[in-house]
């Protein structure tokens, strides 16, 4: 792939500029996920809580509603016998729900409180970089396409002329301005070439 297209410098100093920083960047928003998934685990353990209740408690409504439609066969008492087994089965349902509700709300909250926790350093760091990756890469663009042409880099020397050091300018020629202004080609190379370090860009060479 040409090095148009991909979001780095083309100068080594950037370019190890640029790689440490997405390594950092990469490392702060791994340590953040972690972070967030270990919140998520911790709340999701009461989800399993709530299950646990659900299961035990529909087990047991079970169990008493059984017992109360067998009690409910013996002669003389068994309706009386049966009520207090079929109103304990539907405590027991009830706590039941109780248990579900808890498992849908801790999962819930499981995932907004890892979200909540991990997305706001993520964003603080992530964004920054991102907008500065993409306004060096549409910078990047713009030069290597400027320098193809001669009238191009004609202007990226005219702006390395406004924009550059004067010690820089003067290393290129004694006379930048004047060098500019005759169109002495190696004059302008050279100063364009300037404008292209300060984009992270080496020398391109122009189309034929």
């Amino acid at each position: 792939m040409k090095s148009r297209f991909l979001p780095y410098a083309t100068t080594p100093a950037r370019l190890a500029g640029q790689v440490i920083s997405d390594l950092l960047v990469g490392t702060w928003i791994a340590v953040w996920v972690a972070v967030g998934l270990a919140v998520h685990h911790a709340v999701a353990a009461i989800a399993s809580v709530g299950t646990q209740v659900q299961d035990g408690a529909n087990g047991l409504a079970d169990n008493l509603d059984s017992a109360g439609e067998s009690a409910n066969r013996i002669p003389l008492v068994g309706e009386t016998m049966s009520k207090p087994l079929q109103a304990a089965s539907e405590a027991a349902s009830d706590l039941a729900g109780a248990g579900q509700n808890l498992h849908s709300t801790a999962t819930w909250l499981a995932v907004l409180l890892a979200i909540a926790v991990a997305a706001p350093p993520i964003l603080a760091i992530g964004m920054p970089w991102l907008a500065l990756r993409i306004r060096f890469f549409r910078r990047k663009w713009t030069v290597i396409a400027l320098a193809q042409t001669p009238a191009g880099e004609q202007l990226l020397a005219l702006r390395a002329l406004a924009n550059r050091p004067l010690r820089h300018l003067t290393e290129v020629s004694a006379d930048p301005v004047g060098a500019w202004r005759a169109q002495d080609t190696d004059a302008v190379r050279g100063l364009a070439a300037l404008e292209l370090r300060s984009a992270g860009v080496a020398r391109v060479k122009q189309a034929v």
